[in-house]
């Protein structure tokens, strides 16, 4: 009779069990270790998994496997021992309120001989495998009869076809030579012409995997070049098609200068036909006056332009020796004021002086001791701390909004009066100017973009330009606080 309430993972175990082919099922009980170790040994609940299993006939079907043979089935006779060991788990402290008489008298007796026939063939398996493997049993073998072995196993690795005759061989052949080292310098003396064979063997499978690799490769290696082929031979026809564009517009041009030289010179032919023979003298020298005026005209703005360019340049270089000096002066005078201060920063010291420094506080220490301080006092300290620093955060916050919303009204401000000075008048004024005054996106959109058109300036400019300004705000943040403390005078309650 089957408990009303099984547990959920045996009965999925059970179900499995019953779908799984014959193969499988060794495998499958392994999993029962799992659901026994979830218990405390002796609990309630052990006691329970281990009804629950005999009840779902999973004990006797472990009987049942321990009896077939592992050599074929997945983790060999290492998952034979886990299930026997499992079977003796399910058995020791099993309570059987039903059937008792056929558990005693008939599970049991036929469980311990299961596991006495496992040990059999356990111990059986160890001493054929004991013998197989023993490395002293090649030795005793005569070297005629190993000689044979040895010739045999080499020619089956080199006349056979099949690729699975030839894998076992091979593993037989190392097993041998791992059996005895002096059979590995055996094999190099007598058969000299397997690893020649072995390397042309080797060779000719790459060479054969380069070749199918190659051909793999070859359609797609044609399509490659056929499109490289025809994207060359279009950029040479869009080549030559630009030459021939440039060559026939040169030609345009060209024609187009002669034309325009030749009806100049006709020009100047009607206009030497129209003027009389005793002016033609005084025209040719008005045009060559004029001629010389236009060259002269064009010399002397080139020359203007070059000077200009040339001076500009100087005057570029004169602002950028003076900043870079003023910053130098700068940086001098700050060295030079930090030299004749009053405050000079002590020496480092020794480690003597350092030894003797830390006997002085010690002694103090142990000459004055601090007054202790009992617990509440402590607590009531702690707690003063805690409020001091929530009310100094609280109001650190709020001074950062109200800081921001000064920074914010100030560039409201700013914006209102310029765009105040660039407002039309009121004669001129539309309903357009108005909504400009009225909305309050717009003077901060008109304050961030002047902000960013200022920092994109500033960016642009030269090095020699940020130097003063870099110089200045380094020279305010290196400000030490014990100089300018030391640097001023407290007299009559007011410092100077």
């Amino acid at each position: 009779m089957k408990p009303l309430h099984v547990d959920s993972r045996i009965l999925s175990l059970t179900a499995q069990i019953t779908e799984s082919p014959d193969q499988d099922i060794p495998v499958l009980l392994l999993k029962l270790k799992e659901i026994l170790t979830s218990a405390s040994p002796g609990s309630n609940e052990s006691k329970k998994i281990k009804q629950d299993l005999y009840y779902c006939d999973l004990v006797q079907y472990c009987l049942l496997v321990l009896k077939q043979d592992y050599t074929r089935v997945p983790g060999g006779w290492t998952t034979a021992a886990q299930i026997a060991e499992i079977l003796s788990q399910c058995c020791v402290g099993l309570e059987v309120k039903t059937e008792r008489e056929e558990f005693y008298s008939k599970l049991l007796p036929s469980a311990i001989d299961s596991l006495f026939f496992l040990g059999r063939r356990l111990q059986a398996q160890f001493v054929r495998a004991v013998k197989v493997f023993e490395p002293f049993s090649l030795v005793q073998i005569t070297e005629e009869t190993l000689h044979f072995l040895l010739d045999e196993l080499i020619y089956k690795i080199s006349s056979t076809t099949n690729p699975a005759r030839g894998k076992e061989t091979v593993k037989l052949l190392l097993l041998i030579t791992e059996s005895d080292a002096q059979l590995v310098i055996t094999v190099n003396a007598r058969y000299k012409g397997l690893m020649h064979q072995a390397a042309c063997l080797i060779q000719a499978s790459w060479r054969g995997y380069q070749t199918r690799k190659r051909l793999r490769q070859l359609p797609k290696a044609i399509t490659i070049l056929q499109r490289k082929f025809r994207a060359k031979r279009e950029q040479e026809l869009q080549s030559l098609k630009r030459q021939r564009e440039e060559e026939s517009l040169r030609q345009q041009l060209q024609l187009q200068r002669q034309r325009a030289m030749r009806l100049f010179h006709e020009r100047q032919l009607t206009l030497l036909e129209i003027v009389h023979a005793g002016q033609i003298d005084k025209h040719m020298h008005e045009m060559k006056e004029k001629a010389a005026l236009t060259i002269q005209t064009y010399w002397r703005a080139f020359k203007a332009r070059r000077n200009f360019h040339q001076q500009k340049r100087n005057l570029k270089e004169y602002k950028a020796a003076v900043l870079i000096q003023r910053a130098a002066l700068k940086f001098l005078e700050k060295k030079r004021r930090k030299a004749h201060s009053l405050w000079k920063q002590p020496e480092s010291l020794s480690d003597e002086q350092r030894i003797l420094l830390q006997q002085k506080v010690e002694s103090y220490i142990k000459l004055h001791p601090a007054s202790a301080m009992s617990e509440e006092m402590s607590r009531e300290l702690h707690h003063q701390a805690q409020e001091k620093l929530a009310h100094y955060m609280l109001r650190k916050r709020k001074d950062q909004k109200a800081k921001q919303h000064r920074e914010a009204l100030l560039a409201q401000v700013h914006t209102d009066v310029d765009q105040l000075l660039s407002a039309p008048s009121l004669s001129e004024c539309t309903v357009k100017d108005l909504n400009v005054f009225m909305s309050r996106s717009v003077p901060v959109v008109a304050k961030a973009k002047q902000s960013h058109n200022t920092m994109l300036k500033y960016m642009q400019w030269p090095w020699w330009k940020k130097l003063e300004e870099d110089f200045f705000k380094e020279e305010v943040d290196s400000v030490d606080p014990t100089t300018a403390e030391l640097e001023t005078l407290f007299i009559g309650g007011s410092k100077v």
